[in-house]
């Protein structure tokens, strides 16, 4: 990245707090990608925490880079199969909820 041109996007909260972000997107991005891209990223942010909580993510004591990956795949798999089924369930919850207020 050193010598090409990278965008410097800023973004002012709503509670005076301000954020800065660097990206390498090409000069012809609309700020609707540049957008996508830095919030896909908090995605990422918060997911490393929750394996390292509730999966055990950090919790390998192997000696070998092969069983490093296979423990950090099958974390992330297990992390895949909760977020899906908490996406389904939160979707269940929603539309139950939407047809029981126009029931009454």
């Amino acid at each position: 990245m050193p010598g090409e041109e990278a965008w410097l996007v800023g973004e002012w909260r709503s509670n005076d707090e301000r954020k800065y972000y660097l990206s390498n997107l090409p000069p012809d991005a609309t700020l609707k990608v540049l957008a996508a891209a830095i919030k896909a990223r908090w995605v990422c942010e918060q997911a490393h925490p929750q394996m390292k909580e509730e999966l055990g993510l950090d919790h390998f004591e192997g000696r070998s880079w092969h069983g490093l990956h296979r423990h950090a795949l099958m974390t992330m798999i297990a992390y895949a199969f909760l977020q899906h089924h908490r996406l389904q369930t939160a979707k269940r919850e929603k539309k139950d909820a939407t047809s029981s207020s126009w029931a009454t």
